[in-house]
């Protein structure tokens, strides 16, 4: 464990835009039947992709025209949005872990062939660093653990409650809101440093 006390604990840093992620039914609902999402980029995380298509989506007070579907498809719809975003919109979602979405306001989703309307699903995601188990091992971290990383830069601060994802499947990244990358002056490709 001494090694790990003086390594730096570097991290990429990602600041995500608004997104959604829908389920394969919605998908074929907004889209046509037997439509499937296509890539458009890869993510940071292995598996995951920006996908080539864009939904509206429209809340009580707000729209946006054209927010990026994330694939591939989940078992539940799920909307991702700043602070900012959600004022625009008229909504008041809570700060969730992403896929936490019980008691959390819906959405109206519109897509070329049609449209969807959820009853929960829009979130403010809490930010969080994806970790894969060698590296949460190497650092001595565990999985929900609550971290302090340092964001250096013209307007660095010091983010605390960032929660640690733990998984084989994640690669190492932090995800950060475009609040928060606004506030901090990061950009995606920018480092944090882990703190005690």
């Amino acid at each position: 464990m001494s090694s790990s006390s003086t390594e730096s604990k570097k991290v990429p840093v990602g600041v995500s835009a608004r997104h959604i992620h829908l389920t394969q039914e919605h998908v074929e609902l907004l889209f046509g039947a037997g439509e499937s999402l296509t890539e458009f980029k890869p993510l940071s995380q292995p598996g995951q992709f920006a996908a080539n298509e864009t939904v509206a989506v429209y809340g009580p007070k707000g729209s946006f025209p054209k927010v990026r579907i994330l694939g591939p498809v989940r078992k539940a719809t799920q909307l991702e949005v700043s602070r900012t975003d959600a004022f625009s919109l008229g909504l008041q979602p809570p700060l969730r872990e992403s896929g936490s979405i019980d008691d959390t306001p819906g959405i109206r989703i519109v897509g070329p062939a049609g449209e969807v309307n959820v009853d929960k699903g829009v979130i403010v995601a809490a930010r969080h660093i994806h970790f894969h188990t060698s590296d949460a091992v190497r650092w001595g971290i565990t999985d929900k653990q609550l971290l302090r990383v340092r964001v250096g830069g013209e307007r660095g601060v010091v983010f605390e409650q960032v929660l640690a994802r733990v998984s084989d499947q994640f690669a190492l990244d932090m995800h950060i809101d475009t609040d928060e990358g606004n506030a901090s002056g990061a950009n995606t490709g920018d480092f944090g440093e882990i703190i005690e």
